[in-house]
């Protein structure tokens, strides 16, 4: 994954969770901004840090968006309740956390120095495992 393209995308004012939607979009060539604004809600823990961290919920909407159902006629992965436990587990075991305040030390500020590599590290584990799964 380009660290430059998720800079590119947070310079522009998308953060964590959105960042990982853009992300999948994009290998589709796709653009739906009425997603990534719902996106926006899952962010910086929910918005005040002390929820789930937004690179953990948008990299699971991301293993959904590829594996969920999506309309009536479609069927979900018969793995993607397995894919988004491994990934959560993953997450916790890398980072000690799922929570936004306990990656960020309780101070936002942190957010600039600790937050890319989280999300990019989290797209990257989400793509794959999506492919170990095709």
């Amino acid at each position: 994954m380009d660290s430059m393209r998720m800079l590119e995308l947070s310079v522009q004012g998308f953060k964590c969770a959105q960042i990982m939607l853009l992300l999948a979009l994009e290998t589709e060539d796709k653009e739906n901004p009425d997603l990534i604004r719902a996106m926006g809600g899952l962010n910086v823990g929910l918005s005040d840090t002390l929820g789930p961290c937004g690179a953990l919920t948008g990299a699971c909407c991301l293993i959904s968006y590829f594996s969920g159902k999506g309309d009536k006629e479609e069927l979900e992965d018969p793995a993607l309740n397995e894919m988004l436990s491994d990934f959560s587990a993953w997450f916790k075991e890398t980072y000690g956390t799922q929570f936004c305040s306990e990656l960020l030390d309780g101070d936002i500020k942190n957010m600039m120095s600790r937050c890319p590599d989280i999300v990019q590290n989290s797209y990257e584990k989400a793509m794959e495992i999506l492919d170990a799964r095709d």
